[in-house]
């Protein structure tokens, strides 16, 4: 990934390599002090975690479809919101999640790093 490269377009990578389970990819893509807002508990999930999650097979993304994805930029950092339907399973237990997130990239050695995401849950109406 590039300094030519939309935040936008590394965000759906991101999705593609979640959903793959490329646990290379994904390391290379998080800074070292990335955390994640879980979108089940709102606990707190920091790289290493999520990585031997995902390594272990504990977690599993099943599909992930975004939508409403939109993209504010700043001078070295971009902020990409949107929206998602996502199927997950975590050890033995299945979801599917409707949740609004917030991804934020920094720019690092010519570089998107994803350094914070954030989801919520979207209550059914």
């Amino acid at each position: 990934m590039n300094t030519d490269q939309d935040p936008t377009a590394v965000d759906r990578q991101f999705f593609v390599w979640l959903i793959e389970a490329n646990i290379r990819a994904i390391d290379q893509l998080l800074t070292d002090d990335f955390a994640l807002i879980d979108v089940m508990r709102g606990g707190e999930v920091p790289k290493a975690a999520l990585l031997a999650a995902m390594q272990s097979g504990d977690l599993k993304f099943e599909t992930i479809e975004p939508a409403d994805v939109r993209l504010r930029s700043y001078l070295g950092t971009a902020i990409v919101t949107g929206r998602t339907k996502m199927r997950i399973r975590f050890q033995e237990s299945r979801a599917e999640v409707h949740s609004r997130y917030t991804h934020v990239y920094v720019m690092i050695d010519g570089q998107w790093k994803l350094a914070a995401g954030q989801g919520t849950p979207i209550a059914e109406s």
